[in-house]
């Protein structure tokens, strides 16, 4: 590991002006992507600024209409969120999935989504429920936020400070995981909102990073049900491909998952 210079900042004000003061500094979340690249001298930051004992960022506020996530949430704390559990079932059991006791207790959704790893289950979440993203400079809608494999809207030095998730009628996720990393090889969220759209979206299947399904939508829009999915046909086409499975192999996948997801839903 490379020599850097560790800070931990009282607030988000704090921690925006210690990124600008720094030549090649970097925030902190959970830690699950930075340190390890630290470790492998593949990233040098002069500075690393850790974000998660900011009392601003961490904390569940349940409204009417949203459940509002702090950003240094941890995965941990969302899943055992009694009124998470209860506006959104769906959302306190995909952070219930995420890797293993270790990873739930350190990581955080605001790292997670800031990330934006192809195989991380959150966007999925995210993108499904059209939560909007709120950062120190503005507010994001979440599709406007995800560009890519490892890219998002922020800008240089922006910080996540919550993720505001409308609550909706029904909801449900399933996911396909690495035996290992417990990241999804494919998951998918499906969301029927209180004015009746649907909207579904996939991780870990697009060489695109999170995605939308466009035909289980309509599908699910003619049809709340699981076998509604079944004359559906996913293309393989910019489908990702590797040891762990094919593009037509995830392409499958993404009919059983959201399937599935439907049927828990209810």
């Amino acid at each position: 590991m490379y020599e850097t210079t560790y800070h931990r900042p009282s607030s988000v004000d704090e921690a925006a002006a210690l990124f600008a003061k720094g030549s090649e500094a970097k925030y902190l979340a959970g830690g699950h992507t930075l340190l390890p690249v630290m470790k492998q001298r593949l990233a040098s930051p002069s500075d690393v600024i850790d974000l998660g004992k900011i009392k601003d960022l961490i904390g569940i506020e349940v409204s009417a209409d949203a459940v509002t996530i702090k950003a240094a949430t941890t995965h941990c704390d969302v899943a055992t969120s009694g009124p998470a559990q209860k506006a959104i079932p769906a959302l306190a059991y995909l952070a219930s999935l995420i890797g293993d006791p270790a990873v739930r207790h350190r990581g955080t959704i605001g790292g997670s989504i800031a990330n934006n790893d192809p195989a991380a289950d959150y966007p999925a979440a995210v993108l499904a429920l059209g939560a909007t993203i709120k950062t120190n400079k503005r507010s994001i809608s979440a599709d406007d936020f995800f560009k890519g494999l490892f890219s998002t809207a922020l800008a240089d030095g922006e910080i996540i400070t919550q993720v505001s998730f409308p609550i909706p009628a029904k909801a449900g996720y399933s996911k396909f995981p690495h035996p290992a990393s417990r990241f999804a090889l494919t998951g998918v969220f499906v969301v029927k909102t209180k004015a009746g759209d649907v909207r579904v979206a996939a991780t870990g299947a697009s060489q695109s990073g999170v995605m939308r399904v466009p035909a289980i939508e309509a599908a699910l829009t003619a049809n709340w049900s699981a076998g509604a999915i079944d004359s559906v046909k996913i293309s393989a086409d910019g489908l990702l491909g590797d040891i762990q499975g094919s593009p037509d192999y995830r392409a499958n996948l993404i009919k059983v998952m959201a399937q599935r997801a439907v049927a828990d839903a209810g």
